[in-house]
């Protein structure tokens, strides 16, 4: 039989990796669904009152595709 402070590490351990590999998952699955909508930008028509966004980091304006006004992209 195991001692308490033997068992204590035991049980540390186990619920250290137990944790650790939740947390390893979770990021994974975090990265993989915002991973595709990294790098868009966001634009808000001021027209038709759509929010969308456009591939690639624009600088300037974007057409809504919505109602095709030109808008400026968001600021936060």
């Amino acid at each position: 039989m195991l001692d308490f402070t033997a068992a204590t590490v035991v049980y540390c351990v186990i619920f250290g990796t137990l944790f650790c590999g939740l947390w390893i998952y979770h990021d994974r699955r975090s990265h993989g669904r915002t991973g595709k909508t990294r790098g868009q930008t966001a634009f808000h028509c001021i027209r038709c009152d759509a929010i969308y966004a456009s591939p690639g980091s624009q600088v300037g304006s974007c057409n809504c595709p919505r109602c095709g006004h030109s808008n400026v992209r968001l600021r936060f």
